[in-house]
């Protein structure tokens, strides 16, 4: 139960980690690869330091204080990242980092000391072996699972990193009392339990979330300057603002430049059956039913707990003419029947990055498919720096749709500038000027915005030798966030 036990919780830390980290880091692949790899060092570490000190100590009287110690740093680190966090999100990184090593070294040392235990005839030292490691394997799976599917979908990040901390430290306790005498164990379970209760006490500050979703850190912030305005923020980064009395108050330039496209590239109020890659606010379905009745919306959001955020909070009413499916973007897509939809509207996003899934040529190519022969793709992008990311993922619109154009703020075009990018895309030639004229003149914008639109030739120039992205190679993440930059 020891090895068994100590494997899962190992996971059950690399697993938060990542969603404690992602409101100060971002939640890119970079990210990922780095705490993964922070968890494989652990584990090798906590092997071999744990085998040497199996070799000079007694493990009957370590395993307790191992389990004891690893419970105190996975409950403080909750707290540790947030404090630091708010402060420096490098600096969250390290913390994080240190935090995630140290419990997970500690947990992994428990394994070489359990078989020292159990190897009392070398004749049986294969068996004993194999056995420990397929029974490690095994809590590694269930604690993936139970995280991944059950803990992170209903208990905030925080609790379960103290719960679990408290729970280690119950559990050291309890073996280092069937260890020793049982009066000393019994005392030194009271001075645990007070230890770990301060500990658990001091972590348990406030999330900052109004709602921990099982894939973001949720806030609904009040706009100070417009009573009904609401902008919804996920893992610390504004994705929607929605106003309660007016859905046709569109307050992020990007909407806006979405709203231009849609306004003027369909006659004024005429119904369109659209699709949505990204749930968010809900902004550009509400908009729709506004100023276009009897428009029929279908979303595609991932996180379920977006959708209860939007409902709650930010005032969303679903029904038949605005469908949300709680399903990935790319399997939703293709439920989406050929030649269905009027618009396509892409505002997907993991962490500050859209999911490269939903940016390839096949992905693409699917769009397509779902548009009407007179119909429109729209997509909003983030990119900086040299603008890989984005360049690449206009010459992928480019290999599918004959007409593309792309707006953004006229410094966002700039090398080392970025910000947010909208292109449109389709068969039928794009009224640019139209587009250009119809933003400029909504007039409820953010003053200093001076955005632009390219096309033809002035987007053939500006993607230059980017490549295009495939299924097979769509390093999304490396060419937004290039290593150098770093």
């Amino acid at each position: 139960m020891l090895v068994f036990g100590s494997s899962a919780a190992v996971l059950v830390v690399e697993l938060v980690a990542l969603r404690l980290l992602a409101p100060y880091v971002g939640l890119t692949m970079e990210m990922n690869t780095m705490v993964i790899g922070i968890a494989l060092s652990a584990i090798a570490f906590g092997s071999w330091a744990g085998g040497r000190a199996a070799d000079v100590v007694a493990p009957r009287r370590t395993l307790g204080p191992l389990l004891g110690l690893s419970g105190v740093a996975v409950a403080v680190t909750p707290a540790l990242v947030r404090l630091v966090g708010e402060a420096e999100g490098s600096m969250a990184l390290f913390v994080g980092g240190a935090c995630l090593f140290v419990p997970a070294a500690l947990l992994t040392a428990v394994t070489p000391m359990v078989t020292k235990l159990l190897l009392t005839d070398l004749a049986v030292t294969g068996t004993v072996v194999g056995r420990l490691s397929g029974i490690g394997t095994a809590g590694g799976i269930a604690g993936t699972v139970l995280t991944g599917f059950v803990l992170i979908s209903v208990v905030p990040v925080s609790v379960i990193l103290m719960g679990l901390g408290a729970l280690l430290v119950l559990t050291g306790v309890l073996v280092d009392a069937s260890m020793r005498d049982w009066r000393r164990g019994r005392r030194a379970l009271v001075a645990s339990v007070v230890v770990g209760g301060s500990f658990t006490g001091s972590a348990a500050v406030p999330s900052g979330c109004d709602a921990e979703t099982r894939y973001h850190c949720a806030r609904v912030v009040e706009d100070p300057e417009r009573a009904s305005g609401r902008t919804l923020v996920l893992d610390g980064l504004r994705h929607s603002y929605v106003d309660l009395d007016d859905p046709e108050h569109l307050d992020f330039g990007y909407v806006r430049a979405i709203a231009s496209v849609i306004d003027t590239a369909y006659p004024a109020g005429e119904a369109l059956d659209a699709y949505h890659l990204g749930g968010g606010g809900l902004s550009i379905p509400s908009y729709l039913r506004a100023v276009r009745p009897g428009s029929s919306s279908v979303v595609s959001e991932i996180d379920p707990g977006v959708v209860e955020v939007d409902r709650e909070w930010l005032g969303a009413e679903t029904g038949e003419d605005l469908r949300v499916r709680v399903e990935d973007g790319r399997m939703g897509l293709r439920r989406i029947a050929t030649d269905s939809r009027d618009l396509v509207v892409g505002d997907a996003f993991g962490g500050i990055s859209v999911p490269w899934h939903l940016t390839t040529r096949e992905a693409i190519a699917d769009v397509e498919r779902v548009l009407r022969p007179d119909g429109a793709y729209v997509v909003n992008m983030i990119d900086h720096g040299e603008l890989a990311f984005v360049r690449a993922a206009v010459a992928t619109l480019s290999e599918e749709f004959e007409h593309v154009a792309v707006a953004a703020d006229r410094r966002a075009f700039d090398n080392g500038v970025g910000g947010n990018f909208v292109a449109a895309a389709s068969d039928r030639r794009l009224d640019v000027a139209a587009w250009a004229e119809r933003f400029v003149g909504r007039g409820d914008g953010r003053p200093g915005e001076e955005w632009e639109i390219i096309s033809g030739a002035e987007v053939a120039d500006w993607v230059g030798d980017a490549r295009v992205l495939t299924d097979d190679f769509a390093p999304v993440d490396q060419l937004l966030t290039p290593y150098a930059r770093r």
